[in-house]
């Protein structure tokens, strides 16, 4: 059902208000974003000629807070375009235009008489129909809308937005007792739906969902590191992805979160949670009390458990506190033995099951950790949500564990867990038992008719919740589901006719390079769902698209002067790229996160694409020494000469904007940016939600089909030829003596400008499509033999980073 959402306004511009704004014009709808007038005249106002009549002057805090989300980084926003949605005012003058909004959103300082006093002021003008929320991340919503009338009551909630709000996909909604479902239906499907969103329903408990979770984490950590002797830097490698959560883990995230924001979450908890089991642990160690006091705030500040300093010649020295000292020292690796078995494992639950198993300092303190977090979880049922479902998301979505809670007690095995807590003489909430006494053994299940999680208050297992656009392709798999595959590649049935090309590596799956075996399972896909099949999609749930191709494969064979092999294998490419649009049936890709490379190839190969808004693209070979050799060039050229009249010979601007996207290795930082590069056309979609990506693909394909779809006809092109390339040699020269680029630059950036203009043509010859991969083809061979590309391509595959040499 459409959206009767129309227009949005954010009450306050500070970080979590001007992100707000950001993502909902990201979205696509128009914002009044608005704060108070300043208290008075400034200095710099009065050096401005200002007056206190003066709009610059009125709007200085909501313009200052607008400004600090243009420039944030990451960035805030998709690209400029959508900061044109974005109108600013102040709580003075521009008051009465919130009567146009459909929905309101406060995110104002968290104090709660301040809320108190804006709401009281907006019902004033507010009308039946205005949905209004506040971003509090704990205050109580019974208490915020004291003494406001039953209406206003019935429209609000709490809408709680994780930092930053463009990244953190959780968005908890807390209704209160006079909320309309319909109301919360409506932001549910709008936050889901339009923002892209994880959905959790909390209670009106302090901190909610996620953060009295992650809070009691955070302060039991603390706990357990000085009652058994640990350091800083020895914690956070045990409590980051060994453990199945961020990088950043313990001590890295208190520090980007600020310690004296975590402090006030301990307050939170410590003052609204009298019976909680964490209440030892809320008041923090007097070490933590007296950073906050001198000012170690964390990043903000410079210094926190961690602090950066400048080496010899400017090099990074991360520092560590050695939290019994006060002092800061080199930070270590500490030698654990099960932190470097567990390194290797790529299955977050088998790595967080065999942490947790080893006898060393790494098993004991993970252990002690994943008790205490997992018991305090299962006593919280009931208390700060209904179901483990929204527990669990809560803590992937707003704190980035691979598993949350009660997936990763499934890992551990819950009857063996259980026996291991009693034995340290700690029980977990009546209801586990119960389940387990029950003769059920896990909190998940795969049913009948889809994965199936108990419930506690039933005494039974129910479907998991979600929409049924959110397809699982692992699900559809099963049984008779997988049509065809080889060790890179699945053909999966999607049903209705549609079907989905999995290429995925089992080697590398964060950055899922392209290997022979992706690209031979395009070419057999392909070929089998020609026949068998109405629409294609290709498409897979893990991280990343494609960080591109298998570079070690080309090292190798350049290596061994096997230029036959490499001719072959960007030939073979080509041909499966270009094969997606000469297809007899429709053809959508799906990218998302990295598409770079090979991976941007394969993805405007296809006649649509459906990108996932935090689609990251780019053509980045030269980077490695390279050109784009699996039609890269080629689609590029096509989509920019998209919008433009034919047959285009006077203006060649389509040319060099293909040049400077290429030669600079632009990567878009976003679908929306990715269309601004032109990698994206007009006719292309861009899905907020991954979740619900598959299924928009899926719907797109088969539309395309049910229209009477046929592949494009051969198109050919005017290029500027020698003429062309001359002038961007000498646009390229002028770089090189302003030491802008090396040599070698120059020589791949000169590859890509003959590809480009066409090679060996002038501007009234038509240039085919075949001949632009056939000059990929030479250039990518002849750079191949370069040892300053085989120099760059060894420096990557070694540290990940490109070499300018």
């Amino acid at each position: 059902m459409a959206s009767q959402i129309r227009k949005v306004a954010v009450l306050g511009s500070g970080v979590m208000g001007s992100g707000i704004a950001a993502h909902l014009a990201n979205a696509g709808y128009p914002v009044l974003l608005l704060d108070i007038v300043p208290p008075q005249l400034s200095d710099e106002d009065r050096k401005r000629g200002l007056t206190e009549d003066s709009p610059a002057f009125r709007n200085r805090i909501v313009q200052k807070g607008f400004e600090a989300a243009t420039k944030a980084r990451p960035a805030s926003f998709f690209n400029g375009a959508h900061q044109k949605l974005v109108t600013l005012g102040n709580f003075e003058d521009d008051w009465d235009q919130l009567a146009e909004c459909d929905w309101i959103v406060e995110a104002v300082v968290e104090r709660l008489d301040i809320k108190q006093q804006v709401f009281a002021r907006l019902e004033k003008i507010w009308s039946e129909g205005t949905i209004v929320s506040s971003n509090t991340s704990g205050l109580s919503l019974a208490a915020m809308i004291e003494g406001r009338s039953l209406p206003f009551r019935q429209h609000f909630l709490i809408t709680h937005f994780f930092n930053p709000v463009r990244y953190m996909r959780l968005l908890e909604l807390v209704p209160g007792p006079d909320t309309l479902p319909e109301i919360v239906h409506e932001i549910a499907e709008f936050g889901q739906f339009r923002l892209g969103k994880g959905i959790v329903y909390a209670k009106d408990t302090p901190n909610f969902v996620a953060n009295r979770l992650g809070v009691y984490g955070i302060a039991a950590t603390l706990g357990a590191m000085t009652e058994m002797d640990y350091q800083i830097d020895e914690v956070d490698a045990i409590t980051g992805p060994a453990l199945g959560r961020p990088k950043s883990a313990t001590f890295g995230t208190s520090d980007l979160v600020g310690l004296d924001t975590l402090l006030h979450t301990f307050r939170t908890s410590r003052e609204g949670c009298p019976g909680d089991e964490g209440q030892p642990y809320y008041t923090a160690p007097e070490f933590v009390q007296k950073m906050v006091e001198a000012g170690a705030l964390g990043r903000k500040t410079g210094a926190g458990f961690f602090r950066m300093e400048r080496g010899p010649g400017g090099a990074k020295n991360l520092l560590v506190l050695d939290w019994k000292t006060g002092q800061y020292r080199p930070e270590t690796r500490p030698d654990i033995p099960s932190l470097k078995t567990v390194r290797k494992i790529q299955d977050a639950g088998e790595r967080i099951r065999t942490l947790a198993a080893a006898d060393d300092r790494g098993g004991r303190f993970a252990w002690r950790l994943l008790r205490d977090t997992l018991v305090y979880a299962s006593r919280r049922v009931g208390e700060i949500s209904d179901t483990l479902v929204d527990i669990d998301r809560a803590m992937r979505w707003g704190y980035n564990w691979e598993l949350g809670p009660f997936e990763t007690w499934d890992a551990l095995g819950v009857a063996e867990t259980v026996e291991r807590m009693k034995a340290d003489g700690i029980e977990p909430a009546e209801w586990v038992e119960t389940m387990l006494a029950g003769g059920a053994e896990s909190f998940y299940r795969q049913g009948e008719d889809g994965p199936e999680v108990w419930n506690p208050t039933a005494g039974a297992y129910e479907p998991v919740p979600r929409p049924e656009s959110f397809l699982v392709l692992d699900e559809l798999a099963t049984g008779d589901g997988v049509v065809w595959k080889n060790s890179g590649a699945r053909l999966i049935d999607l049903g209705d006719g549609a079907a989905c090309l999995e290429l995925t590596s089992a080697s590398q799956p964060a950055m899922n390079p392209l290997d022979d075996t992706m690209i031979e399972g395009i070419l057999e896909a392909l070929e089998r769902a020609e026949t068998e099949f109405d629409a294609l999609v290709v498409h897979h749930q893990g991280e990343n698209f494609s960080a591109g191709a298998n570079l070690m494969g080309v090292m190798q064979l350049a290596a061994a002067k096997n230029w036959d092999a490499i001719e072959a294998m960007v030939r073979s490419f080509q041909h499966a790229t270009t094969s997606l649009r000469a297809a007899s049936i429709p053809v959508v890709t799906a990218p998302f996160g990295y598409a770079l490379g090979g991976g941007a190839e394969l993805s405007m190969g296809g006649d649509r694409m459906v990108a996932h808004a935090e689609t990251y693209m780019g053509l980045v070979e030269v980077g490695v020494g390279l050109v784009p050799a699996g039609g890269g060039t080629l689609f590029l050229l096509e989509r920019l000469l998209a919008g433009l009249d034919e047959p285009v010979t006077d203006n060649q601007d389509f040319v060099k904007r293909a040049f400077q996207t290429i030669a600079m290795a632009k990567v878009s930082t976003s679908a929306a940016e990715a269309r601004d590069l032109g990698f994206l056309t007009a006719a292309d979609f861009v899905e907020m939600n991954r979740d619900r990506q598959l299924w928009s693909a899926k719907r797109l394909a088969l539309t395309l089909a049910d229209l009477g779809y046929r592949p494009p006809l051969a198109k050919s092109f005017q290029l500027p030829g020698e003429k062309g390339a001359a002038a961007l040699r000498m646009t390229l020269h002028n770089l090189n003596i302003t030491h802008w680029i090396s040599d070698h630059d120059q020589v791949v950036a000169g590859h890509v400008a003959r590809i480009l203009t066409g090679g060996d043509t002038t501007i009234d010859r038509p240039v085919s499509a075949q001949a632009i991969l056939d000059l990929e083809r030479e250039a990518f061979l002849s750079l191949c033999g370069e040892p300053k590309t085989q120099e760059r391509i060894e420096h990557m595959l070694k540290t990940g980073k490109p070499l300018r040499n």
